[in-house]
């Protein structure tokens, strides 16, 4: 028994080991004197392509597809993200991925998306369809992940701003409400509740409910931004009761708002990269509202203004005193708040516009908030803590 207790604490021991040579990613000094063999050795080799020193892929495209093979296989899909983003950072291979059998091979993300999108201009035809196939991936995610609880989120606000109470026809009539409006009035000897007043929808209407204008900023640091702008303005679009309107924007502005229909076309519109004029982009925001009260105005961008900095503000003081929801986003992404201008998200936090990032996963319940025009510094501040 002695000796078998030896042997297991000895296979415990090497196990400790080898897990530290794998974290320390060996060398003189890693201290273990572990040496790696099969599986073991291709996974050290796979982290060592991009982590270390004197690591690296080089140019070699065969190479390369054998490494993306390697980290799929040893590597759930999270941590084969994470390594294809460090790669192309660190090693530069951007030119790579503008080859077919490279795009066919790589883990499809929101990063990689954005990273297609900004070569979307110097990409060869014979990876345009490659391209594409990576970014529809992508999008079809996201849609399955984000779109029902957006709509649902989006209806239930456009319901619950729109209730009256003279309801036009009894289809009209919210009757869970009404109920629970005039419990008081129940008569127990005919087991019914009398109402005094009825509680409806006014959305039974097919008017427009509300205007939602996206605003984005497409300068390189708001690729993942720009990519879930495109999907929730793809999915909002749907929805009857609003008007949807989509912009880009660098020093130009650009209106997508007819690809709407399409997410994958959109993101091929956008043009990530170059200067930023916020002044200008807000200006044409502006110029697409005709019912201040109920519109909502959304600019997703850094704040980092190349345009005309107390116009921008003017603007935006004008829209909210008009009556418009006026929401800026620093980051529509799963990373947090990026680098931004302090001194621009201050000036607008001062006339009551916050300016805060926002997960994809939270953007439903904000844009429910919005409609349903609740304290927005109110929803990010229990959205931060």
């Amino acid at each position: 028994m002695g000796e078998r207790r030896d042997d297991h604490e000895d296979r415990r021991a090497d196990e400790r080991m080898r897990r530290w040579r794998l974290v320390l990613g060996g060398g003189e000094a890693d201290g273990t004197g572990v040496g790696l063999l099969g599986a073991d050795a291709r996974m050290d080799g796979a982290l060592a392509a991009v982590y270390d020193r004197e690591g690296g892929l080089g140019a070699s495209a065969p190479r390369v597809a054998r490494w993306l093979g390697d980290i799929r296989t040893y590597f759930p899909s999270t941590v084969v993200q994470v390594m294809q983003r460090d790669a192309i950072e660190r090693l530069d291979l951007t030119r790579l991925l503008l080859e077919p059998e490279m795009l066919d091979a790589v883990e499809p993300d929101v990063h990689l998306v954005g990273t297609l999108l900004a070569l979307n201009r110097v990409m060869p035809d014979r990876a345009r369809e490659s391209a594409r196939a990576v970014v529809r991936t992508v999008v079809e995610r996201l849609e399955r992940r984000l779109a029902q609880k957006t709509r649902a989120a989006v209806t239930g606000a456009l319901d619950r701003s729109a209730r009256t109470r003279r309801p036009r026809r009894v289809a009209d009539i919210d009757w869970d409400r009404t109920i629970r409006a005039n419990l008081r009035h129940y008569l127990p000897e005919r087991k019914t509740v009398v109402p005094s007043r009825l509680v409806g929808y006014a959305r039974r209407q097919r008017a427009l409910r509300r205007d939602v204008v996206l605003c984005v900023d497409q300068s390189g640091s708001m690729a993942a931004s720009v990519v879930y702008a495109g999907v929730f303005g793809a999915v909002l679009a749907s929805l009857r009761s609003l008007r949807m309107s989509l912009v880009v924007f660098d020093t130009a502005v650009a209106d997508l708002t007819d690809r709407l229909h399409d997410p994958v076309e959109l993101l091929f519109g956008t043009q990530l990269g170059g200067g930023t004029d916020i002044n200008r982009a807000v200006a044409y925001g502006q110029g697409l509202i005709t019912r201040p009260a109920g519109s909502v105005f959304i600019l997703i961008s850094d704040l980092y203004e190349g345009g005309v900095r107390e116009e921008m503000l003017r603007r935006v003081a004008a829209m909210t005193q008009a009556g418009v929801q006026v929401i800026v986003l620093l980051a529509l992404s799963d990373e947090g708040a990026p680098s931004y201008d302090h001194d621009n998200a201050a000036a607008l936090a001062a006339m009551g516009v916050p300016a805060f990032a926002c997960t994809p996963d939270a953007f439903p319940d904000l844009m429910a908030a919005a409609i349903e025009r609740r304290d927005i510094a109110r929803w990010a501040e229990r959205h931060a803590r």
